[in-house]
């Protein structure tokens, strides 16, 4: 045990001396992080903001112009009008507008108007066409007078707001240690097989086992890293509250890690090149991504494809992060996912060490 500890170390020493003395290397663990994270958290929202909304109203009444003052006011619709649904259809072909509003000209005596939205952007028209439709009854109902026999009052708990950066900036964390560490752990096995160390270290008494260690362990203390200054910028630049246990986040992430190390040395035993480990890593990625309900429901999903998402690592990570970070919780709130991500990180590991030769 002695003898084994020494040469880990060893490698260890090695390990981290080749990942913090290349600059590109140290680029690579420390920017790519923040600036995907930066990008991501502006961009990615579902809510609407600044739409543009055309305006054909041929009835040129008091009511309509109180309607459109009522949209107006929110400040998330900018308004086009349009003489005529011709114009504003031409606009909507040309996607200068993403929705209409059209008042015909007995609105006064009919109150019935018509909202059309482009629906190439099917999520995007679901939004607009909702939030329109509810400015323009609380506007009725005000300008009415009239309480409506049931009156609903909505809350939303843990995130009042209903901020989509709260609920994505979670994820992109999880995203972001995902693809740093498997490329990263795919990379350096490939490294050492195209420069020709591999094979000077196949001929010392360094073991399987002590060889994978210590390609492991400091590539999962930059996913640590990551997943720390990434919670830091979470926290302080976008707002985003952490009501849950550090110490829960701190287990989950090694479990995590253990399934995209363990996929990252599975890729480098097919890759041959740096290049191939790369592509071979976004192509296996990407379905993990899509598959988690980063973005897309997992509900929403064909029971088919549901059952996919069981063999999903990022799937357990995402639900454990959004909880820990909204919801709050400790270690004990999650034992499915944590046996899960187990399971699955330890079947990957396994699969590596007998591929790795």
């Amino acid at each position: 045990m002695n003898e084994s500890w020494i040469r880990l170390r060893a490698l260890l020493r090695k390990e981290f001396m080749q990942l913090l003395r290349d600059p590109r290397m140290r680029f690579f663990v420390i920017l790519p992080p923040l600036i995907q994270l930066v990008i991501f958290g502006y961009a990615a929202a579902l809510d609407v903001r600044h739409a543009e909304v055309g305006v054909v109203d041929l009835a040129q009444s008091p009511l309509s112009r109180e309607l459109l003052a009522a949209v107006t006011a929110t400040n998330h619709f900018t308004l086009h009008y349009f003489d005529d649904m011709r114009e504003a259809r031409t606009a909507v072909d040309r996607s200068k507008i993403r929705a209409v509003m059209q008042f015909p000209a007995d609105f006064e005596q009919h109150p019935a108007l018509q909202l059309i939205a482009d629906g190439s952007d099917s999520n995007s028209a679901q939004i607009i066409v909702g939030e329109l439709s509810q400015l323009i009854r609380q506007a009725m109902q005000r300008r009415s007078g009239r309480i409506p026999p049931i009156q609903v009052e909505d809350r939303a708990w843990f995130n009042p707001n209903l901020d989509d950066r709260a609920y994505f900036v979670p994820g992109i964390m999880a995203n972001v240690v995902l693809i740093a560490t498997l490329i990263l752990t795919a990379i350096s096995v490939v490294r050492e097989r195209e420069i020709g160390t591999l094979e000077r270290l196949l001929v010392t008494p360094v073991g399987r086992l002590e060889f994978l260690l210590g390609k492991l362990i400091p590539v999962g203390c930059v996913g640590l890293f990551d997943v720390m200054l990434i919670s830091i910028v979470a926290i302080a630049w976008f707002g985003v509250p952490f009501r849950g246990d550090l110490f829960a986040l701190f287990f989950a992430s090694l479990l995590f890690l253990g399934s995209s190390l363990g996929l990252g040395l599975l890729v480098s035993s097919y890759a041959s090149t740096q290049q191939q480990a790369v592509l071979t890593a976004f192509f296996i990625v990407m379905p993990i991504v899509i598959l988690s309900g980063f973005a897309f429901p997992i509900r929403n999903m064909p029971e088919s494809v549901q059952l996919l998402t069981w063999f999903d690592p990022l799937r357990y990570y995402l639900v454990i992060v959004r909880d820990l970070f909204l919801k709050g919780g400790g270690i004990t709130s999650y034992p499915f996912e944590y046996i899960m991500m187990a399971l699955l990180g330890i079947g990957a590991l396994l699969l590596s060490m007998l591929r790795i030769r």
